[in-house]
């Protein structure tokens, strides 16, 4: 993995150092921006658990996004920052057990439908319970108080605690790819029957892979609510979702380099364009579309991926004739 050389490990520092010194040298558009590009990653990087880490495709994650969100705006004048940032993981996990739970017979396409379905759900209730969520008019004048020196209502200091909790993650994520859950969820995803026989206890790494992205997500929908200070139900409908699931697909399943820069692709790209090309916002939907469709056609393994996925994807054939070449080889050098 690129972490694990030294090369790697340079390449992140150089990142990290560059996202340090970006507030000293940005003004507040660009700031905005980088801070969306934090929250996307967060994203994205629990959805990389789900889908890359443990193999279940989830296609309603903007629902737990959505939970950490307005648990943040219900709760941000009667509790303090810190308990406000639990209650919103807590909040999105507690979730994610609930719509995990159910599904975890299914598999494949019917899982997706399902979670499909439970992101809908969640969008309607947040749309019509107009007594608990405002309804369709959303939850505005969302502004914690300063606490331990930290005023997230500032754009400098909201995007340096997202920074910190992106880096945490990235960090946390890579030790539990390589920990005994992080293989025993590997081995779900190669093969389920195999795993089982193996005495991996299915049910409860499932649950706990649903349970680390939804609170991740929590965590997102903490970030985008104080960043925005409003909230409604339509900024965590379907496409959103779509979205997130592209910035994984793109970068690479699985692989946590790769999910960052399809995060640097699909948030900075398009707001790029959007500025030397007015109206490509009406666009939008369909260059992610596009993007995917050539993904698919001329590398389906994504940008940067992981070893693992990249040898799952590898045609049979060519496995064989490496073998058949290195068997040549042997001959000759006897």
């Amino acid at each position: 993995m690129l972490i694990k050389t030294s090369y790697g490990k340079f390449i992140y520092a150089v990142l990290f150092l560059a996202a340090l010194a970006l507030p000293f040298l940005a003004g507040g558009y660009q700031l905005g921006i980088a801070s969306f590009v934090l929250i996307y990653l967060l994203l994205s990087l629990g959805l990389n658990v789900v889908i890359g880490f443990c193999g279940l495709l989830a296609l309603g994650f903007a629902a737990f996004y959505g939970v950490g969100a307005y648990v943040t705006a219900l709760l941000f004048p009667k509790l303090a920052l810190p308990l406000l940032i639990a209650s919103a993981i807590a909040g999105a996990a507690l979730f994610g057990f609930f719509s995990g739970a159910p599904v975890l017979r299914l598999r494949g396409d019917y899982l997706a439908i399902v979670t499909l379905g439970f992101g809908e759900i969640t969008r309607l209730f947040l749309k019509n319970m107009d007594w608990l969520t405002n309804g369709p008019k959303g939850i505005s004048g969302i502004y914690p108080e300063v606490f331990l020196g930290l005023n997230l209502t500032d754009k400098k200091s909201a995007y340096l605690c997202c920074l910190a909790a992106v880096a945490l993650c990235v960090f946390l994520l890579y030790r539990l790819k390589d920990s005994k859950i992080g293989r025993a969820w590997t081995a779900i995803r190669e093969d389920e029957i195999a795993a089982a026989s193996c005495g991996i206890d299915i049910k409860k790494l499932k649950i706990l892979a649903f349970l680390i992205g939804a609170a991740m997500a929590g965590l997102g929908g903490f970030f985008f609510a104080v960043n925005q200070s409003f909230v409604d139900p339509n900024s965590f409908g379907f496409d959103e979702s779509v979205l997130i699931v592209c910035m994984v697909v793109i970068g690479g399943i699985g692989s946590i380099p790769g999910v960052i820069l399809g995060t640097f692709i699909l948030v900075l790209l398009p707001e790029l364009l959007r500025n030397f090309l007015g109206g490509f916002e009406s666009y939008r939907m369909l260059f992610y579309g596009v993007l995917l469709v050539c993904m698919m056609l001329f590398r389906p393994q994504g940008i940067l991926p992981d070893e693992g996925r990249k040898a799952e994807l590898r045609p049979a054939t060519e496995g064989i004739r490496d073998e058949e070449d290195s068997n040549v080889f042997e001959e000759r050098s006897n």
